[in-house]
């Protein structure tokens, strides 16, 4: 299993955020501030800490390292093709490579270069994949899609596509080519100046035990800032529920015990008060005595305004109603049967009415003493009228009908509703709505609740006028302006007068020594409240507070690097080794620093599991004051190349750019050294120096590597369009030949055309290739390429070279017609 393989397996057992970190450190070589703010947000999170961005933790997964492929296993790359939405790339380009030996990739910058190094990386699990892979912006949003390619692959001899697309995972089986480039580079160097060499895998200890670090001290901050100010509650420390509760605030206490103490009900706050007067009072007793007094005769004015506001109140309102309407009812059905006793009769006006029904009941009551051996009405006719007393003749029949009128049910209904009505109107309108509300006893109230003693004050007039109100609706049968009852004040006068009572009550037993102190510990209790419910926000502030450091405790203890060294030890264990250093050692005398040696020395340091680089020099200045950039470059290189070749397998290796700082010299010891590489694997390089392309052809030739080029070049469809020929200077002179004549066509065609000023810069730039040729020239066939151009020394002369061969081709070449007559340039140019 690789060092990745066992990374994911150990992040499995981690913390959701401490897995997010790992992930991380494997995608780039330095953690950002934002990284940072983002990891100390989500191990906060982890111990009940909420983040305000609610961030996520993004565990490390199976699809951001490179798949396990097994070392028996051969994987070749043959082409890349049908890239798409890359950059400003052309679509449905094929780019091939040779399935063994070298194959250099050259293009100059802003050819496209970078966009198949970006897939490459991402397709491959690359652990460098930071540089962003965009669609292309020159076409509308709608029609940039996500970035994709196809791979042409062998897997054992075996042909077949992998599809790659972005933001899905890479195809397995390409995670067996490794990749380096400039942005790797120092990915295989330690970030503190002590050159200390650490594996590629294991540097992710060390990075996580960094952040582990930067992450303790920003919790400790966090924990004293934190702090909770316990000294402001000293007031309230003491020998009561209060004191005991403000001693023992802890992350543990609960906004519910400070309510149950800080929240007092209005008969409490009353009750704090009365305490605190009583006492206070010199004289309680006496002043008990007084509180009675006053206590009952409001208590009198509260029985008053509670008695007469019951003659007025709603139910009473309600009942006269009832009557008043009831009799309105039957009073109505009764004039309609006088109406209808008065058809047919000449009677007088008024018949059947309420002063004609009073006048009949005076004729009965007299009958009793006129006629007292006779039953009113039946007088008979001879007997006389009990009030015109002249004989009833004719009229003792109509007596009769008067009496039958009588005695019919609605007039019966009608008088019988008018008595009740008139049974409740008659004491309600003699009632005496007073409350007797002297001005010693408003006093009182007005110096205990003045606006209690204003709503007293008002109540009386308001009784009597809701008096004249009902008595009116009676008559008139409008009741609307009664629908609203009067707010009495006889239960807030009770109120007042039970409080004075209790304030009584409390100053009799202040007078008595033991119940006074009773009084004064409950006055201590409740004082206590009082004055926490006063700082209760700061008390619950403080209880957050300490919750908070709660949490942030835990948070130290996750963040601890013991099990992060460990692990990196283990893993030390399987990998550092001697086999290792001395692949190191190779590979840095064949880079050009063979100064540098590496002495195996395991430690562990707060999860860094170390091999250390000894600069053999008497200096004692840091390496990284003394090392240029191009030896650190060398050393990344030798490192990479090391790791690659210990890892068992045979995959491919791709460079892009590798010689990037570095001098002529070491340019050609990294040539020959890929040259030896690629007889052992395939080798695939991106570069844009023509010089280490033609150092590479130049060592793949004397290696016996195979070794393919072709170029990247940007052309009208779009960047990155794969040509098979190089550059003009990277050509043989034959070939370099072959574009003369071409351009020579071309610049003949624009001759005719009339397109002199395009003639004259192509015929320009045709002189120079023109010199480039010649010269190129003279190496191939006069030199027989024992000097080159990019060529360091002089080489050995090729084996079929003799001297009459050698003078011939001197003849050949002895003027620039030769080469002039074959591309078709005029001669003057050639000898020019």
């Amino acid at each position: 299993m690789s060092i990745l393989q066992e990374i994911l397996d150990w992040t499995k057992g981690l913390p959701a955020w401490q897995s997010d970190a790992v992930a991380r450190l494997l995608a780039k070589q330095a953690l950002t501030i934002e990284d940072q703010d983002d990891l100390f947000a989500l191990l906060k999170a982890a111990h009940g800490i909420p983040d305000p961005k609610d961030r996520k933790p993004q565990p490390l997964t199976a699809e951001q390292i490179p798949a396990p492929v097994k070392v028996t296993t051969h994987v070749e790359l043959h082409a890349m093709k049908n890239m798409r939405h890359v950059n400003a790339i052309a679509e449905n380009q094929h780019l091939p490579f040779g399935a063994s030996g070298m194959t250099v990739i050259y293009g100059d910058n802003g050819s496209g270069k970078s966009g198949y190094s970006r897939v490459l990386k991402r397709a491959c699990r690359a652990r460098d994949r930071t540089e962003p892979i965009h669609p292309n912006a020159n076409l509308p949003a709608g029609k940039a899609g996500n970035p994709e390619a196809i791979f042409q692959i062998a897997i054992d001899g075996v042909a077949q596509d992998a599809h790659w697309v972005h933001g899905k995972p890479a195809p397995a089986a390409l995670s067996s080519f490794a990749i380096f480039d400039s942005r790797c580079a120092r990915a295989y160097l330690d970030s503190e100046d002590d050159f200390s060499y650490v594996p590629y895998g294991l540097d992710v200890f060390e990075g996580l035990a960094k952040i582990c670090k930067q992450l303790k001290a920003a919790v400790e901050t966090e924990y004293a800032h934190s702090a909770a100010d316990l000294t402001a509650f000293a007031p309230l420390q003491g020998d009561t529920l209060v004191g005991k509760l403000i001693a023992s605030l802890s992350a543990k206490t609960t906004q519910a015990q400070i309510d149950a103490l800080a929240t007092l009900t209005p008969e409490e706050l009353a009750q704090h008060v009365s305490l605190d007067k009583s006492l206070k009072e010199n004289n309680p007793k006496e002043k008990a005595t007084q509180l009675r007094l006053r206590a009952r005769r409001v208590a009198a004015i509260a029985t008053n305004a509670s008695n007469k506001g019951a003659l007025v109140d709603q139910a009473v309102v309600a009942k006269l109603k009832g009557l008043a309407d009831s009799y309105r009812t039957a009073q109505a059905a009764a004039a309609l049967a006088a109406k209808q006793f008065k058809e047919g009769e000449n009677l007088l006006p008024g018949t059947g009415g309420e002063a004609w029904r009073e006048l009949f009941d005076a004729a009965r009551k007299f009958a009793v003493e006129s006629h007292p051996d006779k039953a009113f009405p039946e007088l008979g006719a001879e007997a006389p009228c009990p009030l015109c007393q002249q004989p009833l003749a004719e009229g003792a029949d109509r007596l009769l009908r008067f009496e039958a009128f009588i005695q019919q049910e609605a007039e019966k209904t009608s008088q019988a509703r008018r008595v009740a009505l008139y049974a409740e109107y008659k004491p309600f309108i003699a009632q005496i709505l007073t409350l007797n509300l002297d001005d010693v006893t408003h006093g009182e109230i007005e110096a205990l609740d003045a606006q209690l003693a204003t709503d007293a004050k008002a109540f009386e007039p308001l009784l009597t006028a809701r008096q004249e109100a009902i008595k009116a609706a009676v008559l008139s049968h409008q009741w609307d302006s009664l629908d609203q009852a009067l707010v009495n004040p006889a239960e807030r006068l009770q109120a007042l007068a039970n409080k004075l009572n209790a304030e009584a009550e409390t100053l009799e037993k202040a007078s008595d020594e033991k119940a006074r102190a009773a009084l004064q510990k409950q006055f201590v209790e409740l004082d206590a409240r009082v004055r926490l419910s006063q700082v209760k926000d700061a008390v619950v502030t403080a209880v957050a507070r300490l919750a908070h450091q709660a949490k942030l405790t835990k948070c130290l203890s996750a963040v601890k690097t013991n099990a992060i060294s460990l692990k990196a030890s283990e893993l030390a264990e399987k990998v550092v080794s001697k086999e290792l250093a001395e692949a190191l050692n190779r590979e840095f005398k064949a880079l050009g620093v063979g100064t540098l040696r590496v002495t195996l020395q395991s430690r562990s340091d707060r999860g860094k599991a170390l091999h250390k680089l000894k600069l053999e020099l008497p200096q004692s200045r840091s390496p990284g004051d003394i090392l240029s950039e191009g030896e650190q470059r060398a050393i990344a290189i030798g490192s990479f190349l090391a790791e690659v070749g210990l890892s068992g397998g045979k995959g491919g290796i791709v460079f892009d750019d590798p010689v990037s700082s570095l001098d002529h010299r070491r340019r050609e010891r990294v040539a020959r050294r890929l040259a030896v590489e690629a007889a052992q694997r395939q080798v695939i390089v991106f570069t844009h120096d023509i010089y280490f392309l033609c150092l590479l052809a130049e060592e793949a030739k004397l290696a016996g590597v195979s070794i393919a080029t072709q170029s990247l070049i940007r052309r009208a469809e779009g960047f990155g369009i794969a040509d098979p020929d190089l550059p003009f200077e990277g050509k043989t002179a034959s070939k370099r030949i072959g574009a003369l004549k071409a351009q020579h066509q071309t610049v003949a065609k624009l001759h005719k055309d009339g397109e002199e000023q395009e003639c004259r810069r192509l015929t320009v730039e045709a002189y120079f290739r023109l010199r480039m040729a010649w010269e190129r020239a003279v190496e191939e066939v006069l030199l027989r390429e024992v000097i080159l151009r990019f060529r360091k020394g002089v080489g050995k002369r090729p084996a079929n070279t003799g001297p009459q061969r050698l003078m011939i081709r001197r003849r050949r070449v002895s003027s620039g017609a030769a080469i002039a007559g074959q591309c078709g340039w005029p001669c003057a140019w050639a000898v020019a």
